[in-house]
């Protein structure tokens, strides 16, 4: 016994060894695929870990150690991985595991050994992923932030002295003052940047921005985040422990600190900023509007940043201007300099002036601005005489409360939404922001200066497109005035905006009872189960295309509302009767919705003052002698609209009215039209005509005051005459240069006996020129240059057009006689106007910073005269060609109004769309 104990221990073991090489060697195929699969799944931990990594690197952060190391080892191990993979699969692939041969179990089960102790460090690098909760760790904030900045112009003397200053041991605090956008802050940038060099000893540069009024919880912590204070000596501290430590790290280093926009004096030992002295030598420079506070401040020196002078100045306006906006009329160049003088040398009015005029390419644009410069100067507090308005980029600089009323009105229309300059004012005009103003169209001038105004100061810009007939605010601008509305946001309901959001329940109308303002975008509300009550509401506004109907008594009480916007909603067809209860209301606009019958309760608005009903399809008759009950009535607008009653009785009922100044209108008989030129009040009122299909009306009489013309299907029209007070002047040769100054819009079709345009030269300001389907027409000005130098006209003709369309002529030949620029030109199509075989265009036409393109049939392009063959050169890059030469021709039928009535609302709407403001 005593000899068997040892052989049976030594042969138990050899068993248990060989067993264990045995189970390494049997499972080698399937630990393998567990490998495998192990590695693969530790490589997609591995790429989600490196995405953090490089998302944290674009914000300025390095990576950690830990996950730097981590990295390394899973790069290391996938190399290591596909040796063993590969090895493994070629034993399994050519081996017999599990066989007698010494040699080849051994391998395999050093190999098995090795793949199964993988598997578990495999698993060990998947595990540490999870604890990486932090991957990289922000940078060492360097000495200097560089501030992005400008090249400035005019503050090189400035910046020469507070440097000398800066390398002075002496001195060590530096006031920098002078008037609010005089270039302050941008010499601070300067002073910034200046450090980026290496030449200089301090240990740190701080730049914080006070402003008014003083934050100084903002103020620590950017100087918090500077110094990178950690969170366990930061967090949870009173006012005076953080100041503390602030002060702990700044008075180990020397330093520069750099306060921009100081409005009063500013407590350094509560901040935390170690008083400076000969000692420590660090620096304080500061920007402020007053010498008040230089002086409470203790700056050792101070320096005053004055206006540019004369050359600088318009060097500088012109950099922002740009090229293109200054060569795009010859008359721009000299009205700059009135800008430029009006802006008295001050930097920030002539950058935000100068962004705003790289969009004017007009000189109608430039003087309207120039006439705003003159007439409206800011009054800032505690600037002087001497700043302008264009200095009020900020809602508190806007120069009266009217002007403010108005931004602030601005948002209520929703984000990126487009607005029309007119609509914009009218809504203005129906609030009342405008009052002041005598008569609609001094008020509309306003308007339009108030809206110059506040893009000047970039509360306002022009639209997607560019073009100047559509306006946007900026969405940061949009929230700060809905804060502004609200009274800093003490008011949450103040402005009510809701734009898409469906349905609108009942419990949130509720809560409108002290609204001032509602507007609904793109939404409807459900029916209430009582009628609401809106004591406080001053407008309400429903656009967008969703309203069909409004709950019952909806509008049963809004005493002291004003403006009623149901515009654009297509399927509402039908206008409460309770409307007859809004006796304050001065603003209804019903345009673009399917109502068919006014209620005769809109006789009770006493007090309205603007009724718009454009592109009414469906509207029946008025009431009878509904408008002239309508004593307050200043502005009547039915333009687009197939008015089905007699338009005399119509004529007749806004004579009647005592206000009325301001009249768009659709006219569709002769009757109609002599009607509207025998009453000197109704022509001198008119804004708007569209005369369509009046039969044997062969002149056409235009007043001074007309901004928009559109005649169609009128085969007897031949020309027009232009009245002036009493007198009548044909259009031939009247020694009147601007007779039709106001004439923006002109679009003739369809008139047969047509022959020329010639009275167009009196419309200086002309923009849009539309003639299509006049078969007679042969000029459109039939008229000698030296005619038109005769007559005394001190401009060139179309000068201002910016759109000119010609369409299916046969008979026309010519545009006019001798060549011109047509500097504002942006878009010229010609169609269908064979006999046309040369161009009005002089060589700087070709070179024009407005033209975008010429339309027009490819073999009449071809087939063009020129007279030099430079200006077709420079002409062709712009030339478009349309798909086809052929245009759809029409058998002629004369269109009433219940014919247009009748067919789909697309069709009928194109009917009667004017040219360039069809909504569809």
């Amino acid at each position: 016994m005593d000899c068997v104990t040892p052989i049976l221990d030594v042969a138990t073991r050899l068993w248990t060894c060989t067993a264990k090489r045995i189970v390494y060697i049997r499972r080698l195929p399937r630990n393998l695929k567990i490998l495998r699969t192990a590695m693969e799944e530790l490589g997609s931990v591995y790429e989600d870990v490196i995405e953090r990594v490089e998302s944290e690197e674009k914000l300025q952060k390095k990576r950690t150690r830990a996950v730097e190391g981590w990295i390394r080892s899973v790069e290391a191990m996938e190399k290591e991985i596909k040796e063993i993979l590969e090895e493994g699969d070629e034993e399994v692939q050519n081996k017999c595991l599990g066989t007698c041969c010494p040699r080849d179990s051994y391998a395999s089960y050093k190999l098995g050994k090795r793949v199964s102790r993988k598997i578990r460090a495999v698993a060990a690098l998947r595990s540490k992923a999870n604890h990486f909760h932090e991957v990289a760790v922000p940078l060492p904030s360097p000495p200097v932030i560089e501030r992005p900045s400008e090249k400035t112009v005019g503050l090189d003397s400035p910046f020469l002295e507070v440097w000398r200053w800066l390398q002075d041991e002496q001195v060590r605090t530096i006031g920098i003052y002078g008037m609010g956008g005089v270039g302050k802050t941008a010499l601070l940038k300067k002073i910034n940047n200046k450090f980026l060099q290496p030449s200089h000893d301090f240990d740190v540069v701080i730049w914080v921005v006070v402003s008014k009024p003083t934050n100084l919880q903002r103020v620590h912590e950017t100087l918090r985040n500077k110094l990178e204070i950690p969170d366990g000596r930061w967090k949870n501290r009173s006012e005076d422990e953080k100041a503390a430590e602030i002060f702990a790290v700044l008075k180990t280093k020397k330093f520069v600190l750099l306060l921009d926009d100081i409005w009063e004096p500013l407590d350094l030992l509560k901040v935390g900023i170690p008083l400076s002295t000969v000692g420590n030598k660090s620096k304080i420079v500061f920007t402020t509007r007053s010498a008040d506070v230089c002086r409470d401040m203790e700056a050792q020196n101070s320096i005053k940043v004055e206006c540019l002078a004369w050359e600088e100045a318009l060097t500088l306006f012109w950099a922002k201007v740009g090229e293109d906006a200054l060569n795009s009329h010859p008359d721009i160049p000299k009205l700059s300099e009135i800008v430029v003088g009006e802006c008295k040398g001050l930097p920030l009015a002539l950058i935000i002036i100068g962004r705003a005029m790289a969009g004017a390419r007009t000189p109608e644009d430039w003087e309207k601005k120039i006439k705003m410069l003159k007439n409206y100067p800011a009054k800032f507090p505690g600037m002087g005489d001497s700043l302008f308005p264009v200095l009020a980029f900020s809602y508190d600089s806007l120069p009266d409360e009217a002007v403010k009323s108005c931004f602030l009105y601005c948002s209520l229309f929703p984000e990126d939404y487009e607005i029309s300059p007119q609509h914009l004012i009218e809504l203005w005009l129906g609030e009342g922001f405008l009052d002041e103003y005598d008569g609609i169209r001094e008020a509309r001038n306003q308007g339009e200066e108030i809206i110059e105004r506040l893009k000047d100061v970039c509360l306002l810009e022009n639209g997607r497109s560019q073009k100047q007939e559509y306006l946007k605010m900026h969405d940061v601008i949009r929230d700060m005035a809905l804060w502004l509305a609200s009274e800093n946001g003490k008011k949450k309901n103040k402005f009510v905006v809701k734009d898409q959001v469906g349905l609108i329940r009942a419990h949130e109308v509720e809560k409108w009872n002290e609204t001032q303002r509602i507007s609904l975008w793109e939404s409807r509300i459900e029916e209430l189960r009582e009628p609401p009550c809106f004591p406080n509401i001053e407008t309400f506004s429903a656009s967008g295309k969703c309203i069909k109907s409004f709950p019952s008594g909806f509008f049963a009480y809004m005493p002291i509302i004003r403006v009623l916007d149901l515009s654009n909603n297509y399927e509402l067809i039908e206008l409460p009767v309770e409307i007859g209860n809004l006796v304050n209301l001065q603003y209804l606009n019903l345009s673009r919705t399917s109502i068919e019958n006014i209620p005769v309760e809109l006789k009770n608005l006493k007090n309205l003052k603007y009724l718009i009903l454009d592109n009414m399809n469906s509207l029946q008759p008025l009431p009878s002698q509904m408008l002239s009950v309508l004593s307050s009535l200043q502005l009547f607008s039915m333009f687009n609209s197939p008015y089905k009653g007699d338009h005399r009785t119509l004529l007749e009922d806004l004579e009647q009215l005592e206000y009325i100044n301001d009249i768009s209108i659709d006219l569709t008989t002769v009757f109609s039209a002599q009607a509207l030129f025998n009453s000197h009040k109704l022509q001198s009122s008119t804004r708007r005509l569209r005369l369509f299909n009046c039969k044997n009306l062969n002149l056409v009489q235009l007043s001074p005051y007309i901004e928009m013309l559109h005649i169609s299907f009128c085969h007897a029209f031949k020309d027009v005459q232009i009245s002036l007070e009493k007198e009548v002047l044909h259009s031939k040769f009247p020694r009147h240069g601007h007779c039709l100054y106001h004439l923006c819009h002109v679009n003739i079709s369809w008139c047969s006996k047509l022959l020329n345009l010639t009275w167009l030269i009196y419309a200086p300001n002309l923009k849009f020129l539309s003639i299509d389907d006049c078969g007679s027409l042969e000029e459109v000005v039939e008229i000698e240059k030296s005619e038109v130098s005769e007559l005394e006209l001190n401009f060139d003709l179309f000068s201002r057009l910016v759109s000119l369309t010609l369409i299916n002529l046969p008979k026309l030949r010519s545009i006019c006689r001798w060549r011109q620029s047509f500097p504002s030109l942006r878009e010229i199509t010609v169609l269908g106007c064979p006999r046309i075989r040369k161009l009005p265009f002089d060589s700087d036409t070709g070179t024009s910073k407005n033209l975008e393109k010429i339309i027009g049939e490819q073999e009449w392009w071809d087939g063009l005269e020129w007279e030099d063959k430079t200006i077709m050169h420079s002409l062709t890059p712009y030339f478009r060609t349309t798909q086809s030469s052929k245009r759809l021709e029409f058998p002629f039928i004369p269109l009433q109004d219940r014919h247009i009535s009748r067919f789909p609302r697309c069709i009928s709407r194109f009917l009667q769309a004017p040219f360039g403001h069809m909504d569809v």
